[in-house]
């Protein structure tokens, strides 16, 4: 309820709670928690349950609740107490009030007859619940001459159905058809939805059940079943099977008696519609789940509610009168004052959308480099027999082409709505994918390295070479990146947060990394091997070949870590959907810097100087440098 108030900025509200001892704890608990969230009473109102309508109490109260400064009432409390609110709502009209109900009211949706209602547009919060098995069939399949020792089916029947089955004797009442059923009940009549009553009642027949069978299961081992038949047990016998007892019930809820059990609890919020006259349904606009991880237990679809008459400003309603207040009021972090600081207006949620032009940017460049990548890949492919392609390892700039694509394109699930699973996949995405290339580009400079130092005489590590275990840093250095990322997982992953105060106006969702210090360590291992990879290329840049690429991956690796020393104290310095804007490109910057710095000489020579990629060319470069070398000798 808390959350519901602080979602629309209602924080003046008044109050109705039956006379009793149930109305005394809710009334105690919600103020304590009222206090805690800035929220105001503008009255409180304590029912007793009478039997005489319209005493002169109960005019007080009617007159109350019309003059009420506070547009947003909180109902709870027994039927037997609030049925003096029901029939007040009923013959004494209140517009432009939202009635916020604690439980599902029977009763009130089906009074509603008149086009103007003053619980349309109201709220009603009860526990998520599954239909009942075998409900339904019961319904279709069943009459009173089934059960004629129950007497309040029958009562049940006649009241909704009008009719009296075959061979009963009601007077006047009509005969049903004989494919006459409880399925068959008007619009506003729903006995497939559990009330919250009789949901918990269905939760404790169970819980009673497994409890007995526990308790059979135990005397059965005890002694004989014939024994067990015959002592039926007291009801305090079962009271440590009870406490024990734990079972999922039809609505995937885990139900348990245990007090010291945290229980999980899920809430569907109702909204109350009766448009047009005497439809009086509940329909679902959002639900609440308790102790869900990262407070987002809060989940509304504002599109779907339907509010009272005259409730136009749905957010600004409750705020109360505080012109030239003694005392300020700080808005909640989901709203903004006004110009006048007068008023609380509702914040805009925001994001890096695709439809924004710094997403759709990011996104056209993202697709294009690796539209390019795949290019390059078909190219080296349809050329793999030539010495360019051949040399420093085909199988591994293969790799690294393909490796190259997902580093491009993970920068997608950094652009949209953020949701639970785009938040884990950004990181994780990023840190094996990017590992891959960097990995490889590591094994391309040993390659190198061992590719000459076995044409020195004396050298006897050919079998390195030739038995690719250059290759083998790919996969090792990659499950290292993935236990990193398995422990980031285990102890604090990503998940979706709000960020209310970095741009004015706005509630920006982003995606929290949860533990900084597992990125980080994912980010730093990350850099460590890109440093390695640019030292040992940087070693080899001068060896003596002819299509030695380490001048090139060293330039690479040099793109690479600027471009990431670069984005720490700048994505520090950012906030909001700017900051996802930065590391998107520094992704899709150095992922560019790899394809463009080791491929594009490549390219450059596959395409427009065919020539030199061949063994006369080859031939020709070789004596050319063989002729310099001894110039400058």
């Amino acid at each position: 309820m808390m959350s519901l108030l602080l979602h629309f900025g209602w924080t003046w509200v008044a109050i109705f709670i039956s006379e009793d001892m149930k109305g005394e704890l809710f009334l105690r608990d919600l103020k304590a928690e009222m206090l805690k969230k800035g929220i105001c009473a503008a009255f409180t109102e304590k029912l007793p349950a009478t039997k005489i309508m319209y005493g002169p109490s109960d005019i007080n109260f009617m007159a109350r609740i019309r003059v009420s400064s506070a547009n947003v009432h909180i109902l709870y409390g027994e039927v037997g107490s609030l049925i003096t609110v029901d029939i007040a709502a009923e013959f004494y009209l209140t517009t432009g009030k939202v009635w916020i109900m604690t439980a599902k009211w029977d009763i009130v949706v089906y009074e509603m007859n008149h086009m103007l209602h003053s619980f349309h547009g109201g709220f009603s919060l009860s526990p998520h619940n599954a239909e009942v098995p075998g409900l339904r069939q019961f319904l279709a399949t069943s009459n009173p001459s089934r059960y004629p020792e129950d007497f309040y089916f029958s009562k049940l029947w006649l009241s909704f159905l009008e009719c009296s089955p075959p061979g009963s004797f009601c007077g006047k009442i009509g005969v049903c058809s004989p494919n006459t059923s409880l399925q068959f009940l008007p619009g506003n009549i729903d006995l497939m939805t559990v009330s919250d009553s009789s949901y918990f009642i269905y939760n404790a027949v169970h819980a009673v059940a497994h409890a007995l069978h526990q308790r059979l299961l135990e005397e059965t081992e005890m002694c004989s079943p014939e024994c067990a038949q015959q002592h039926r047990p007291l009801p305090w016998q079962l009271h440590p099977f009870l406490k024990k007892t734990e079972f999922t019930n039809s609505a995937g809820s885990l139900v348990s008696l245990d007090e010291e059990r945290r229980h999980l609890a899920q809430y569907d919020i109702k909204n109350t519609v009766n448009f047009p006259a005497g439809l009086g349904l509940l329909v679902k606009v959002g639900e609440f789940v308790s102790g869900s991880p990262h407070d987002e237990g809060l989940v509304i679809n504002e599109e779907r509610i339907e509010w009272p008459v005259g409730f136009t400003e749905v957010r600004l309603l409750s705020i109360g009168d505080t012109t030239d207040a003694d005392q300020c009021t700080r808005c909640p972090t989901h709203e903004y004052p006004n110009r006048g600081r007068d008023g609380c207006l509702p914040k805009t949620v925001d994001f890096l959308s695709f439809t924004d032009p710094l997403g759709m940017a990011l996104i056209c460049t993202a697709l294009s480099f690796s539209a390019l990548t795949a290019a390059v890949l078909g190219l080296f492919v349809r050329h793999r027999d030539t010495p360019i392609v051949k040399a420093n390892n085909r199988a591994l700039s293969y790799t690294l082409l393909i490796s190259l694509l997902p580093c491009f394109l993970c920068t997608l699930l950094f652009i949209g709505r953020p949701n639970a699973a785009t938040c884990i996949l950004q990181q994780i995405t990023f840190g094996l994918v990017f590992t891959v290339a960097v990995s490889t580009v590591l094994a391309k400079t040993i390659t190198v390295i061992l590719a000459f130092m076995i044409t020195k005489p004396g050298q006897s590590i050919r079998w390195l070479l030739v038995s690719g275990a250059s290759n083998l840093v790919i996969p090792i250095c990659s499950l290292i990146q993935i236990i990193l990322c398995a422990v980031w997982l285990g102890t604090s992953p990503p998940f979706i947060d709000t960020d209310a105060h970095s741009e004015h106006g706005h509630i920006i969702i982003v995606c929290n990394k949860g533990s900084l210090a597992a990125f980080y360590c994912v980010l730093g291992y990350l850099g460590s091997l890109a440093l390695l990879s640019f030292t040992v290329a940087f070693l080899a840049r001068n060896l003596p070949d002819t299509f030695n690429e380490a001048k090139f991956l060293t330039f690479s690796m040099l793109v690479f870590c600027s471009v990431w020393v670069t984005f720490l104290p700048v994505y520090h310095s950012t906030k909001g959907k700017v900051m996802v804007a930065v590391e998107v490109f520094s992704i899709l910057a150095s992922s560019a810097g790899l394809l463009g710095c080791i491929f594009g000489p490549k390219c450059y020579i596959i395409i427009l100087k065919p020539k030199k990629n061949s063994v006369t060319g080859l031939k020709n470069k070789s004596n050319l440098k063989r002729n310099r070398h001894s110039s400058s000798f």
